[in-house]
């Protein structure tokens, strides 16, 4: 070997030792911080659903996969080092894909997140979970739990089988992220790609992007990767009254009319017919809709139908009283929250007796 090839070998050894201390010194701290006080792992429950990130491969099609094959238990067992973040058990709630989430899934989870939270079983809850209807779940557990404990839904867009599935990695993340005792007090939180998001201001905003999830209208809460966990805020607890749950399901009927050019009343006026309690539109712009469809809401209004205006456009906020006459009408409005949220509010409020437009405005604001 020649002096050149000798420094040349020894000084990739150095580069080579560097960076693995390196990356030992990133990670170690970062696995110990969590540990709450005393050293002991924190206590994190997997609640299961079901899912993209539980979906198997199926040979209709080259990107084709069933939802839901794959229990929380075997998602967790293939994943390298996440028993070193907590002491993790599992349960299975559901094995369906969010399209088909429904309320007594959520009473089910609602059910089993207070008696872990009651009897002190754990520290933190992840919830695996489909991202078509992700939001509409963060949303609704944000609105009835009352516990400061971390509980983190996580999804993904590809399914366990995939090549460069995504699931692995966001599951570890969430557990990052339920298990640190930073994350208490922060209500309900959806982890995905990085990143953490509230659930009042999360979406879903493509269909098959891993950077699908954003909040347009506030941005995200955080970040955590593999290495590290960082909010960008400190936690501001709200101590606002949770909304209560009926004994049993199912909430409410709420429809969203779904508003369009040369839109006509008949969308209104079946919801009415076909029993429904509330009803959302998701109008053009800043939640308007044609005269007739304005007209047959604040009909079904007079008839004890509770209305709110939402819009169908991806980030903003809709104002009263701008080019419709709310007041005069009736009408509530969403705000920031877009029509498949405000419909989910909207059922919880009239579950709870609120159904007067102002009371139902004010319920909106907070």
């Amino acid at each position: 070997m020649t002096l050149h090839s000798f420094r040349s070998a020894r000084s990739a050894r150095i580069i080579i030792g560097l960076a693995a201390a390196l990356v030992i010194g990133l990670a170690s701290p970062a696995i110990a911080q969590q540990s709450p006080a005393g050293g002991a792992l924190a206590r994190v429950l997997v609640l299961g659903t079901g899912g993209t990130i539980a979906g198997q491969a199926n040979a209709r099609a080259g990107n084709a996969y069933d939802s839901g094959k794959v229990s929380a238990a075997n998602l967790i067992a293939a994943i390298p080092g996440i028993d070193k973040l907590a002491q993790i058990s599992a349960e299975q709630i559901s094995s369906i894909g969010s399209q088909d989430m429904n309320d007594k899934v959520w009473f089910d989870l609602v059910k089993r997140i207070r008696a872990a939270v009651d009897n002190k079983e754990v520290d933190g809850v992840v919830i695996t979970h489909g991202t078509d209807t992700m939001e509409e779940t963060a949303f609704f557990l944000q609105n009835v739990l009352d516990t400061d404990m971390p509980v983190v839904l996580v999804g993904s867009m590809r399914p366990s089988t995939a090549i460069g599935a995504d699931g692995p990695a966001n599951l570890y993340e969430a557990m990052r992220v339920a298990s640190a005792p930073e994350s208490r007090g922060r209500g309900v939180l959806v982890v995905l790609n990085d990143t953490i998001h509230a659930a009042r201001w999360v979406q879903k905003t493509n269909t098959t992007s891993v950077e699908t999830f954003r909040s347009p209208d506030a941005g995200p809460v955080g970040y955590v990767d593999t290495g590290s966990l960082r909010f960008l805020q400190p936690a501001a607890p709200v101590k606002a009254a949770k909304l209560k749950l009926p004994d049993a399901p199912p909430l409410p009927r709420v429809d969203i009319i779904y508003s369009h050019a040369n839109m006509d009343a008949a969308e209104v006026e079946d919801a009415v017919k076909r029993g429904a309690k509330g009803i959302v539109l998701a109008g053009v712009g800043d939640g308007n809709s044609s005269k007739v469809a304005i007209d047959a809401l604040a009909a079904a209004a007079k008839q004890g139908v509770v209305v709110v205006r939402s819009t169908r456009v991806g980030s903003g906020y809709v104002n009263r009283n701008v080019e419709v006459e709310d007041d005069k009408l009736g009408f509530a409005v969403s705000l920031d929250l877009n029509p498949q949220k405000a419909r989910v509010l909207l059922q919880l409020l009239i579950a709870n007796g609120v159904t007067e437009s102002s009371a139902v405005q004010q319920a909106f604001a907070r």
